[in-house]
């Protein structure tokens, strides 16, 4: 198995908000992937004495650690376990009721001799690619399903939309809300890479429309994950409207983490095509 990870911060003055690791049993059979994407709270506060970088090292810290060591618990039972972790860890100093409690988007990948096993909440993205060239995204598409003027509304800046029926979900205090979360699974023999990417990286497409999922995919397997951050940073530069408000946050760079798995039995294929949506709960 080869693994690649890079993880930048958007603006150097600030910490990076973001998590990644892969962790790896010591059998060598399996391993996981975990990608957190932490929320940048508007001003005001968030009842919480923690930081963003505090709140996803918790929660990426044991989402690593439990994905790992109880493989046959559902990711979903995994990633309530962590945010039940991770809130008892603070429960006692800070308001957890509070709507801009620290958070953030989650994306994690389990695999095993015969299943991958995929998890996304809110804008995170996984990325599989079968031996045959095809690349399926799986994601949550709640966020980018809310209309622009209700994202940049007050409703958006205090939180209120957050972890509700009509909203969508993030990674905070509340365990069930991993029953949000969008899943899938496939044989193992079905995917010969992956790649897990938060939104700043995520933006190659999606904001400037560069290329498709599959166009991604293939660069970072042929130049490098790295190289995919530095195309996004050159194309923030260059268009200032990358700073647009979304939920209350004007970034011109955001933290951009791409985390990349290719197996052993993988074969280096070219011409990477096909984009089917995997969204099955």
């Amino acid at each position: 198995m080869r693994t690649e990870l890079v993880s930048e911060a958007g603006d150097r003055a600030r910490a990076n908000e973001d998590f990644a690791s892969v962790g790896v049993p010591a059998s060598g059979q399996g391993g996981s992937l975990v990608v957190l994407d932490g929320v940048t709270p508007p001003r005001g506060g968030t009842g919480c004495l923690h930081s963003v970088p505090w709140f996803t090292a918790r929660l990426g810290g044991a989402l690593t650690e439990l994905t790992v060591s109880l493989p046959d618990v559902p990711l979903t039972e995994a990633l309530a376990l962590a945010i039940s972790r991770t809130a008892a860890a603070h429960s006692e100093t800070c308001d957890l009721s509070h709507p801009r409690t620290p958070q953030a988007t989650v994306a994690l990948a389990r695999w095993s001799p015969e299943t991958v096993e995929c998890l996304v909440l809110c804008d995170a993205t996984l990325l599989l690619a079968s031996p045959d060239g095809t690349v399926t995204p799986v994601r949550d598409d709640r966020l980018a399903r809310l209309p622009r003027t209700l994202l940049t509304s007050a409703e958006a800046v205090d939180g209120t939309l957050r972890n509700k029926a009509g909203g969508f979900f993030t990674a905070a205090a509340d365990p069930s809300v991993a029953a949000r979360a969008v899943t899938a699974a496939v044989p193992r023999a079905e995917v010969h890479a992956l790649a897990a990417l938060s939104d700043g990286a995520t933006r190659w497409t999606d904001l400037f429309h560069e290329g498709d999922w599959p166009d991604l995919f293939a660069l970072v397997r042929e130049e490098g994950a790295p190289a995919l951050v530095e195309r996004v940073r050159a194309l923030e530069r260059a268009d200032d409207g990358a700073g647009r408000a979304v939920l209350g946050r004007a970034k011109t760079h955001d933290d951009a983490t791409v985390v990349c798995v290719e197996f052993q039995d993988a074969k280096d294929t070219h011409g990477i095509q096909g984009n089917q949506d995997a969204r099955s709960t």
